[in-house]
């Protein structure tokens, strides 16, 4: 058994959507941690960073930032799809890859919350 674990800030995202749209993503986020070896590359990317390894679900216009744990997933946000476009125009990265997102400080700091 493992556990689906939000942190206060993922959590207080989840929470300022509508509850039917709260709903829906958490229904497609519906997968096991193992499974994350094999996962879809249209839905799942990896971000790497020194030892820590982050994943990127997409789920309808939402991006889910999480880290597998021991006791499963810990989910450090839930970010609309445009506050990552809008992050990537402000650092003026030329794309949203995750391999240009994982060698930008300021994108770790936003999952974080220090951004």
């Amino acid at each position: 058994m493992f556990q689906i674990i939000f942190n206060d800030r993922s959590a207080g995202e989840l929470a300022h959507l509508p509850k039917m749209l709260q709903l829906q993503i958490l229904s497609e986020f519906n997968f096991l941690p193992e499974d994350l070896d094999q996962a879809d590359p249209d839905k799942f990317g990896q971000l790497h960073r020194e030892k820590r390894n982050l994943y990127r679900y997409r789920t309808r216009e939402y991006r889910i930032y999480f880290e597998r744990i021991e006791a499963g997933l810990l989910i450090h946000r839930v970010l609309h799809k445009n506050t990552i476009k809008d992050f990537l125009f402000r650092t003026k990265l030329p794309m949203a890859e995750d391999e240009m997102l994982q060698k930008v400080p300021e994108f770790w700091e936003l999952i974080d919350g220090r951004r």
